[in-house]
Parts: C-alpha cells; sequence; structure tokens
C-alpha cells in the first residue's frame, strides 16, 4: 500500500505567545510586519487591541469580513498608515484613490479587465513565456541555478508589457526587476514617522533614495504616454487598441486628468505584474519541495498541451496547475494585508449573537497573511495542500476565508487575468523544465507590499 507523503510546510513565522513590546513592534515593522503577529491573530475570529493609542480591530471571520468590505462597504475608507506608504508611489492610481477619482478610473480601466477580454490575452501570454524560458533551454541534464525571484517578476512584466502596452513600454535599462525592488524596498514599507501620523512633509528615514526611483519610473511612464499619443495624432489607426491607449483616449473634461492617467500606468507597470510574480515564484518553490504534486501536474500538462487545446482553455482544463498556484497564494498572499478605517460608528452581529461594536476612526485590519492560515478555517492551515482548490473541495471554502485579490468593490480588477496568466506560465515552464530547490534555496517571506522571499529563491533549472 502506497503511503501518503506528509504534508509540506513551507518557512513562515512561528506565532507569537508573549505580547511585543512597543519597541519590538517598531523593529518588527521596520523588518518585517509578517513576525507581528501572535497567537490569537491565527486562533481568534476577531481581536480588538491598540496600536500606539490608535484603536486597532483585527478580522479573521468570514462574515465580518464580508460586512466591512461589502455590505457596508460604503462605511469603510483606506486607512491613513495604507494611505501614507502607497500614495506617495501611486497618487491617484487605482489602489490609492478614492471617491469619484476612484470611480472614474474604475470605469475607464474595467472594459480591458472583463473576464472575456482577459481571455483574448492567452495567445500573448503563450508566446511571452516560451520566449522568456528559452534562457533555460542550455541547462542540460545537470541543470543551473537561477534565482527564480527575479525571473518570474521579468517573466510577468513582458506579459504585461505586451498585453497591455503592445510591448511599447519605455524602459531605460535591462534591469527592470531591480528596479521595481528598488522602489519597493525604498518606498514600500511602512516608517516609524508613519506610525506617529507624522505629516506627509516630515522626511522618513527609511525612505532615503526612494524619490530618486520613483522619478525614474514616473519618466518611463511619461516618456511611453508621449510616444504613444505622438503615433495617435499621426495616425489613430496606428496605434494599438490596448490598455494604454484606452486610458489616453479617456483624458478629458469627463474622464481622467492627464495626471491620473500618469498614476494608472505606474500602478499597473510597478505594481501589476509584481503580485503574480512572487505568487509565481512561491508556487514552485513549493512544488519543488512535493515530489508527488508536481507529477500530477505534469501529467495534467502534459496530456492537455498533447490534446492541442488552445491556451485560452488551459485555466479550465489544468485544475491542478490551478490548485497549486492558488494553494500557494494562500500561504504566501500577495497582498498580505488589507487595511481600513471606519468612517462612522458601525457594528456586526455574528450568527452566535456576539455583537461587534466598530466605533468612528478605528482602523480595521483584515490580514490574508494570517487569516489564510487561521487555525478556525483551515485543516493543516501550515501545510501545503493544493487538494484543498480542486472542483471536488471548492464549496468547503468560504468566498471571505480566502481573500488573494480582496473582495468588494475594490475587489482586484486583474483576478482573471493573473489566474490565465499563472497557469499558462506554469504550463510552459513545467511542461519543459524542473525547478529543483539546492542547498541555498532557503527562502524567508518578507511583507514589502508584497510577499516576498527575502534572498531571493535560487532553483536548480534541468530540462526535463
Amino acid at each position: 500500500m502506497d503511503m501518503i507523503p506528509e504534508a509540506f510546510c513551507p518557512p513562515a513565522p512561528i506565532p507569537r505567545t508573549v505580547p511585543p513590546s512597543r519597541l519590538t513592534i517598531i523593529r518588527t515593522i521596520l523588518r518585517n510586519p509578517l513576525e507581528l503577529w501572535g497567537e490569537p491573530s491565527y486562533t481568534l475570529p476577531w481581536i480588538m487591541t491598540r496600536f500606539f493609542r490608535e484603536r486597532t480591530l483585527i478580522v479573521n471571520d468570514p462574515g465580518l469580513i464580508k460586512h466591512v468590505l461589502v455590505d457596508n462597504a460604503s462605511n469603510y475608507c483606506m486607512s491613513e498608515i495604507r494611505q501614507l506608504v502607497l500614495r506617495p508611489i501611486l497618487r491617484d492610481g487605482l489602489l490609492t484613490a478614492e471617491g469619484q477619482v476612484w470611480k472614474r478610473s474604475r470605469k475607464a480601466v474595467a472594459p480591458v479587465f472583463t473576464p472575456r477580454h482577459a481571455q483574448g490575452f492567452a495567445g500573448q501570454m503563450l508566446s511571452q513565456t516560451e520566449a522568456y524560458v528559452r534562457k533555460y533551454e542550455n541547462s542540460g541534464s545537470e541543470g543551473k541555478v537561477f534565482d527564480i525571484a527575479i525571473d518570474m517578476t521579468e517573466l510577468t512584466f513582458a506579459v504585461l508589457a505586451e498585453t497591455l502596452f503592445s510591448g511599447e513600454i519605455v524602459t531605460e535599462s535591462g534591469h527592470f526587476a531591480d528596479d521595481v525592488n528598488q522602489l519597493l524596498h525604498r518606498m514600500g514599507r511602512v516608517d516609524p514617522m508613519d506610525l506617529l501620523r507624522a505629516p506627509a512633509w516630515v522626511p522618513r528615514v527609511t525612505r532615503i533614495g526612494g524619490p530618486k526611483v520613483l522619478d525614474k519610473f514616473r519618466g518611463i511612464v511619461r516618456k511611453t504616454m508621449d510616444r504613444r499619443l505622438d503615433k495617435m495624432h499621426r495616425d489613430r489607426a496606428s496605434a494599438p487598441d490596448d490598455f494604454l491607449t484606452l486610458l489616453l483616449e479617456k483624458a478629458g473634461p469627463d474622464g481622467l486628468t492627464m495626471e491620473e492617467i500618469e498614476d494608472n500606468i505606474l500602478t499597473f507597470i510597478g505594481a501589476g505584474h509584481e503580485t503574480t510574480a512572487r505568487a509565481l515564484a512561491w508556487t514552485l518553490y513549493c512544488v519543488a519541495n512535493t515530489p508527488h504534486i508536481r507529477e500530477t501536474m505534469e501529467a495534467e500538462i502534459d496530456q492537455v498541451l498533447a490534446s492541442g487545446a488552445e491556451p485560452v482553455a488551459w485555466l479550465d482544463l489544468m485544475p491542478n496547475v490551478r490548485a497549486a498556484f492558488e494553494e500557494a497564494m494562500r500561504l504566501y498572499p500577495p497582498a498580505p494585508s488589507i487595511n481600513r478605517a471606519s468612517i462612522a460608528d458601525d457594528e456586526w452581529t455574528s450568527p452566535s449573537g456576539e455583537r461587534v461594536e466598530i466605533p468612528a476612526g478605528i482602523t480595521v485590519l483584515i490580514m490574508p497573511w494570517t487569516l489564510h492560515r487561521h487555525a478556525l478555517y483551515w485543516d493543516k492551515p501550515r501545510a501545503f495542500m493544493p487538494e484543498r482548490f480542486l472542483p471536488e473541495n471548492r464549496g468547503k471554502i468560504n468566498r471571505f476565508q480566502y481573500l488573494p485579490f480582496g473582495a468588494g468593490p475594490r475587489v482586484c480588477i486583474g483576478a482573471t487575468f493573473a489566474l490565465q496568466e499563472a497557469v499558462i506560465a506554469l504550463a510552459v515552464m513545467m511542461h519543459r523544465f524542473r525547478y529543483d530547490v539546492t542547498d541555498e534555496t532557503n527562502p524567508w517571506p518578507v511583507q514589502k507590499l508584497t510577499t516576498q522571499p527575502q534572498g531571493g529563491l535560487p532553483m536548480r533549472v534541468t530540462r526535463r
């Protein structure tokens, strides 16, 4: 009788059992916020606490999450700390805009990300992945070591550049992955001045050098916009009907300002591919540590590709590949926190009659990082078990206990795009190559806007 292999538990911080001091909180937030959370965050449905005299409600209960993000979403705005971190980078981009500005931007970009439109990108996703993985062709039977964290950033950027910008992003170097990492490292972290609610004009020591990197990104965006506008003015028929053109055509008194267009383009260039890249890298790492899961995925991929099925159908035809990717996003959610603030007094009553009062002004933290590893909602929460997400098991997962793309009006607009891209990329890579860990593969999850592997993800790539 075959033995079922023991489940693989990839690296993650052990929940704290002793409340941290104020100094420890500051140090941990600066180093890695994922290491801050204690045992109650992984075992209780909600916690009322204080961070630096600020009342904070940490929410894990799916019903309460639904109340905040969907049922009474209009009573919750972006939290101040979140905006202090992100607005200097993205300004009025889709991730940070609020009110009418957000509504205008969401309406403007929505047509590109309808499921039907996103499916039209499948061919480009396939061709870009096939072109990128040629770098592995000379790996040979012994294999060569590549930093998969960097590779996945480069791959997903290539896909984004081709699908949304028709390959016309004006990059200034061949080291775009390094540029993104520099931007997130210097600009994407909480600073002690943020915790103290210092005004935006007060310098943030942790962001020294960040404005220079940001100026570089904004320069890329402006040059990209200018070249496309020039093409549109000379001959509209020569301009691709892509995301970039769509946004530029929305400029005007009844649409978007040029500044809002710039902010949204920066949002998608700087962050639109980052989340998928991190999830792909973590998937390859987890799969490399579970040979029986890898064999199942390889067999499924080989069968579908041998059938000649078009890439647009792969998402439905490869449930095991999709399940592995979704399980990796459970363990390493690309966006590990969702931050809101209550505008007016609110309350919620659980099905068992417990009442939660939510005062005006309180910070509400919904943490996919802790929610996805919560003892109340998951069996073996720290283990990599893709079977949770197979079609026959999906019904057991509450919509609001799994939030890799958020929920409610501000749900990630690119969710379908990302899932399709991920399955196509994994299928192409795993059909041709195997990705294995080395003695140097010791990733540690660190929160820098996204959940990143500290020190990268060196993996050995061999031809199958």
